[in-house]
């Protein structure tokens, strides 16, 4: 399955990995026990169960291009255009609007 690292301004948060259901993020057990450790958005406060959902987190998919940007990056990425999870893990580590990115996990052989 595939899945991501989510960081809040560089600062590890949390996993999100595709299920078989759909989606499930995590908060890090480290990242909750910190003083400073603040929700990545109203709709995921912080909580140590995990979060499910048979579509991808809106705010996530906030992060994404839309229209003829996310058509141009489908084509250099070779990423299928509904392929939203493909997208967020490709695109969504670097020039992403506000302080949260997702890193795709490197999948061990």
């Amino acid at each position: 399955m595939r899945a991501g690292i989510v960081r809040v301004s560089g600062v590890r948060t949390g996993r999100i990995e595709e299920t078989p259901e759909g989606f499930r993020f995590s908060y890090e057990p480290e990242y909750l026990a910190r003083e400073d450790a603040a929700a990545v958005s109203l709709t995921l406060p912080l909580q140590s169960e995990p979060f499910e959902a048979a579509l991808l987190f809106a705010f996530f998919e906030g992060l994404l291009s839309e229209g003829s940007l996310r058509a141009m990056q489908s084509r250099k990425y070779k990423i299928d255009e509904e392929d939203t999870f493909g997208f967020l893990l490709q695109t969504a580590s670097a020039d992403v609007i506000g302080n949260v990115t997702v890193e795709p996990v490197e999948e061990k052989a």
